[in-house]
């Protein structure tokens, strides 16, 4: 079932690659959506795919490249609004 998320970054996650890290993980397992930094210094990321790929794409954020230090990740879960033709980092 296609569905969307937001999730929410917090940690050392700006100046170190996050988002690039979430575009490079989000092309290989075919999610379609944004990252971007946030003001809080944290970092956002809008996907749609299947449930079970955003599930993996969730994880990955959790992890993080080496170069980061997540400390926790907050999600919201709903219904693709569509109009994504791709992951960018904005």
């Amino acid at each position: 079932m296609v569905k969307s998320v937001q999730a929410h970054v917090s940690g050392q996650v700006q100046g170190v690659g996050f988002r690039y890290y979430a575009v490079h993980v989000a092309n290989e397992l075919g999610v379609v959506g944004a990252v971007r930094n946030t003001p809080d210094g944290g970092v956002e990321a809008n996907a749609e795919g299947e449930e079970g790929v955003l599930s993996q794409f969730v994880s990955a954020l959790e992890r993080g490249p080496h170069t980061a230090h997540v400390d926790s990740v907050t999600t919201a879960w709903g219904e693709p609004v569509g109009g994504y033709s791709g992951f960018t980092a904005v």
